[in-house]
């Protein structure tokens, strides 16, 4: 992916990589359950995990100031440009588009939702809206069967931003009403996969117009897509849960099987329009 001449000091990056944070004290709960849960609801809104992470013993959300600006280090500026150029798409393709500040941090740090841990992967915070990132975490996708590929990345990063979109277009609102009012569980989960479906398609969507927005400084090259659909299909609910050793049940699926993540990225990214990323029909 071509990315090193693309611009920086717009993606609102806050840097709190050597702030500690640490692991979550006197929980009794181990990363490597915490791992699972966070790969299992990988990318969806943070509030459950969060609390789940302060009341397991987690520091709360205390004031946690880092540097801001664009990072000196190689993966640092990656985050910064692929941020800016998301919100220069979305500038475009969403009136009055907002853009979401962005946290680099190791282990843990306090979000407006509670405790975030570095175990439940990316997430976005609504209540801040705020991206964070563990950067660690792209070793994690290569480990789960997934790609360590600069799109791959770049498409995790994007599948966040989109949870900032439905922020502000009212969807995650909307869906979080329609799940109070859901008949049980498996209904609830409906709209969790749709909404992230939904995410994974805005995430196409501004692979589709990377390189327009930024007079091709940022663009995809021969095979990065590949690598997305890739790391789409190994983070899917049925390859998750199979890969965690447990029996794959669709109707406790919060972000969609495989071929649900690759279909809708890929949808996004042959349209390169938000309008055709409707997951909720049917829903």
């Amino acid at each position: 992916m071509r990315w090193q001449g693309g611009r920086t000091g717009g993606g609102g990056i806050e840097d709190r990589r050597g702030l500690g944070g640490g692991a979550i004290a006197g929980g009794g709960i181990g990363v490597g359950v915490l791992a699972i849960i966070g790969y299992l609801v990988f990318g969806i809104d943070p509030s459950t995990t969060t609390q789940l992470a302060s009341s397991l013993g987690g520091v709360g959300s205390q004031e946690q100031q880092g540097q801001v600006g664009t990072p000196e280090d190689q993966a640092g500026r990656f985050v910064d440009v692929i941020g800016t150029n998301i919100n220069d798409v979305w500038t475009q393709k969403l009136r009055g588009y907002q853009q979401p500040k962005v946290v680099i941090y190791e282990q843990g740090t306090p979000t407006g939702c509670g405790y975030g841990q570095a175990a439940m992967g990316p997430f976005y915070c609504p209540t801040d809206r705020t991206v964070y990132l563990d950067l660690g975490f792209w070793q994690e996708l290569d480990r789960l069967g997934g790609s360590d590929a600069d799109f791959a990345k770049a498409y995790v990063i994007a599948h966040e931003f989109g949870h900032h979109v439905q922020t502000l277009t009212g969807t995650s609102d909307q869906v979080r009403q329609a799940q109070q009012r859901a008949r049980g569980e498996a209904e609830a989960n409906q709209y969790s996969v749709a909404l992230e479906l939904q995410a994974d398609c805005y995430a196409g969507v501004w692979a589709a117009n990377a390189s327009a927005a930024s007079n091709g400084a940022v663009a995809l090259e021969p095979g990065d897509f590949e690598a997305g659909m890739k790391t789409a299909q190994a983070i899917g609910d049925d390859a998750l849960q199979s890969g965690a050793g447990r029996r794959v049940s669709p109707e406790s699926f919060t972000h969609g099987s495989s071929a649900q993540r690759v279909e809708w990225l890929q949808r996004g990214y042959q349209s390169g329009d938000p309008a055709a990323c409707d997951t909720f029909s049917g829903a």
